[in-house]
């Protein structure tokens, strides 16, 4: 590795490092603020209702009047209120809400979804697409209403509207006071409206509650090639209200939790490729949120367990009515755009930086390809063309300054002839880089390249796996370029590479090692560090092909394709481009020009002060 490359590793490192850092300091700061504005308390305990409850004549001297009072409960009733007793009992019963996209089923039992077919999918395996299903996923609402009750475990009183696109679950605590929970399908849509009604529900809830507990816990099943894959981008994500940013719990992790002391404006359950969103317009008050991945092997296919724990303002009265909306379906960038709520933000697309390029550059470039063309591997070819095209200027001035690097070798080697000692390196280093300023020569001509092509293939490694649109898209040996590829399985794993053998992440590595190969001859300059050479030869191939393996098929063929089109620009600049006699005969003529003592740059006459400094330390040792 020549002193070309290490400089543009350590900047574009540095410029990587100091935009997480901007990033984190922007979001606590945001945070902050946030809190200041929409910070809420939370409100009294159960407990202290209850205890309120006790003393009623001197805390609720007005509700003694208007509340219906506790009775006491009978031998054999869980509840007073002899209308929850008996919605205690019942036969679970099941009903469907159903559109071009959504089928929807719901259960009695708690006025509740069941389970969720998203249409028009289908799971690796090729059955039909259920995001969720069984009786171990809950949309419960936690009260106080004189006793403490759970919605789950009642049964609800269904109701069909006309057209049979509403469906009304009813709960009653007397003739006159009921909850309702109203779900509306709308037609052609992954949007599920639910409006909780409360009616004449303040004769039996005390006026000092402020908020009601929403709990959604869903088991989100296992639907892609990959478990490993498909874990790695599923996740918890939220939103404040008044920003535009998305929060998430964290990614790559076995189970997560976090508690929100803010308000909220939604929260998504999100599969790799899918997503339960839960909105609130009003917006939620507090909230706490957990995941947990399931084992791989689970009997189920389950893939993770997501709870959130949600506190709706509440404010007594006759009639009082929560709207609510679900979004059950694709995470695709442009449809999760068009709600205009910053759904889109729970794609894994990276950073400030990463996420600038992939929204403006690499999303607009594909999907306008993808109007034309409906091979996604020709598609993923031509982006990559189009790609190299951007940045070409930048690897002609690479492949200029290498090549200038070249000719002036024999004038280094001569000044590392002339200081063969270890006490004259300051005065061959001077003497090296007043060459290089005699003639204009850059060292760091050759990061350009390096610098403009990391951020895209960091965005490539973000889009790829998180790209709907690949899904399930065969090209050439793979069935599903959003998944890893295999040509061949192993009957046992190897740890971190896996138990299959993907073919495009080999070529891919096979391509790094011979473009490093080619390479040689540019680092030919005795400008290479000790050990560098090798790393960058064999380490580096090994190391992309672990990682590759169990990821994106697409990501590996990107790659694959990105270094078989450098190399074969690096070809064509070398041999029809580059004219090195022509190029040492401009650097002479320059060097002619130029001063016989150059002026020194601050960062040359530091770097001479420091060996300065360096050669005299030595010399008092000795």
């Amino acid at each position: 590795m020549n002193k070309n490359t290490v400089w543009a590793i350590l900047l574009i490192g540095a410029i990587l490092v100091g935009f997480s850092l901007y990033n984190s300091s922007v979001a606590k700061k945001q945070q902050r603020e946030q809190f200041v504005r929409d910070s809420i308390a939370r409100e009294v305990t159960i407990e202290a209702i209850r205890l309120e409850e006790q003393n009623k004549s001197e805390n609720l001297p007005q509700a003694e009047d208007q509340m219906i009072q506790p009775s006491v409960t009978a031998p054999g009733q869980r509840y007073t209120n002899p209308f929850l007793n008996q919605s205690l009992e019942g036969e679970e019963s099941f009903y469907i809400l159903e559109n071009d996209k959504l089928r929807i089923s719901f259960t009695n039992k708690g006025g509740q979804p069941y389970s969720l077919q998203i249409k028009n999918f289908k799971t690796y395996a090729g059955d039909s697409l259920i995001f969720f299903s069984g009786p171990s996923n809950k949309l419960a609402l936690d009260l106080y209403a004189g006793e403490q009750i759970n919605t789950t475990d009642f049964f609800f009183v269904p109701h069909f509207s006309a057209d049979n696109n509403s469906l009304t679950f009813s709960l009653h605590f007397d003739e006159q006071s009921y909850i309702e929970y109203i779900y509306v399908l709308e037609k052609d849509s992954h949007l599920l409206n639910m409006d909780i009604k409360l009616t004449g529900m303040d004769r039996y809830i005390p006026r000092n509650v402020t908020q009601l507990d929403l709990t959604l816990n869903l088991d989100i099943r296992h639907l892609e090639k990959g478990f490993d894959n498909e874990k790695n981008y599923s996740t918890i994500s939220y939103k404040y209200p008044n920003t535009t940013d998305v929060e998430k719990l964290g990614q790559r992790k076995a189970e997560a939790s976090e508690s929100i002391k803010t308000r909220v404006e939604w929260v998504a359950f999100q599969q790799q490729f899918f997503s339960a969103i839960l909105i609130s317009d009003q917006n939620f008050n507090s909230g706490d949120l957990s995941f947990r991945f399931y084992d791989a092997a689970n009997p189920d296919t389950l893939l993770i367990n997501c709870r959130a724990y949600m506190q709706i303002p509440f404010q007594a009265s006759a009639e009082q009515s929560v709207p609510l909306r679900f979004y059950f379906g694709p995470n695709g960038f442009y449809s999760l755009k068009a709600f205009d709520r910053s759904f889109e933000k729970i794609i894994p697309l990276g950073g400030f930086l990463i996420s600038w390029i992939s929204r403006f550059l690499i999303i607009p470039t594909f999907n306008f390809l993808n109007r034309f063309i409906s091979n996604y591997g020709l598609i993923i070819l031509i982006m990559t063309i189009f790609i190299r095209l951007i940045i070409s200027p930048f690897t002609y001035r690479s492949q200029m300054s290498s090549a200038k690097m070249r000719v002036l070798k024999p004038e280094v080697d001569k000044i590392n002839a002339k200081y063969p000692k270890k006490e004259d390196a300051m005065k061959k280093q001077q003497e090296t880089m007043a060459l290089y300023k005699k003639t204009g020569v850059s060292m760091m001509g050759g990061c350009w390249p390096m610098l403009f092509q990391m951020p895209i293939l960091f965005a490539m490694f973000r889009f790829f796996p998180g790209s709907i649109e690949l899904r399930q898209q065969g090209f050439l040996w793979a069935d599903d370029l959003s998944g890893y590829d295999s040509i061949l399985n192993l009957p046992f794993k190897i740890p971190l590479y896996g138990d299959h053998i993907s073919l495009f992440a080999l070529l891919m590595a096979l391509s790094m090692f011979f473009y490093s190969k080619m390479n040689m001859k540019e680092q030919s300059s005795g400008q290479q560090m000790p050990g560098m050479q090798g790393m960058m030869l064999y380490f580096m191939p090994l190391m992309m092909l672990v990682v590759c393996n169990n990821l994106s098929a697409a990501l590996s063929y990107y790659y694959l394709l990105s270094n078989l089109t450098t190399m074969l620009q690096t070809w064509i600049m070398q041999k029809f481009v580059v004219d090195e006699a022509k190029i040492y005969q401009q650097l002479k003529d320059k060097a002619d020009k130029a001063p016989s003592t150059p002026k020194k740059s601050k960062f040359q006459q530091r770097l001479e002060e420091m060996q300065r400094q360096q050669q005299q330390q030595m010399k008092k040792r000795r």
